[in-house]
């Protein structure tokens, strides 16, 4: 076995505040972003390949691959705190990164966190650009500035 090698990577951390309740955010963002239909891996997994990239195609520009209630997880150690992390992203565009760069399936989805902490209601992520530019490739670069784009404006919308 070779020793393993490191890189430092800076990451861009964004704070999206609203001035909305945790409900009212949560249900705008789950609005706009329809879970993923991941019967496409079924496709793919069969064979029928073409039929999974229509079904992709055919599908939202960003959607919701899962989501956890992490603030269930703190009720543990005696904490109520309303906490959800989502995987935001699509499957077509994380292809179009990994192709180029298969570690960048690492990042792909986007972990986005939607909190009600103590200076209110809040999303947060790594901003993709910075994480995908670990990578040095220009093509992975250009769609993940894309995804900055797409994912920056929807959280804005569903913080509003």
């Amino acid at each position: 076995m070779s020793e393993p090698s490191t890189t430092s990577v800076m990451v861009e951390h964004v704070t999206i505040r609203s001035n909305r309740d945790f409900d009212t955010v949560r249900r705008a963002l789950e609005g706009a972003l329809p879970p993923l239909d991941h019967g496409y891996a079924a496709l793919v997994q069969a064979g029928r390949a073409e039929e999974a990239l229509r079904l992709l195609e055919g599908g939202a520009p960003l959607s919701i691959f899962g989501a956890r209630d992490h603030g269930a997880l703190l009720r543990i150690a005696g904490l109520e705190r309303r906490a959800i992390q989502y995987d935001i992203g699509n499957p077509l565009t994380a292809s179009r990164m990994t192709r180029h760069a298969l570690s960048a399936a690492l990042y792909a989805p986007i972990r986005v966190l939607l909190r009600d902490g103590e200076d209110g209601v809040a999303f947060e992520y790594d901003r993709p650009a910075s994480t995908f530019g670990l990578f040095g490739s220009d093509a992975v670069d250009a769609v993940a500035r894309e995804l900055d784009a797409r994912l920056f404006e929807t959280l804005t919308a569903a913080a509003g």
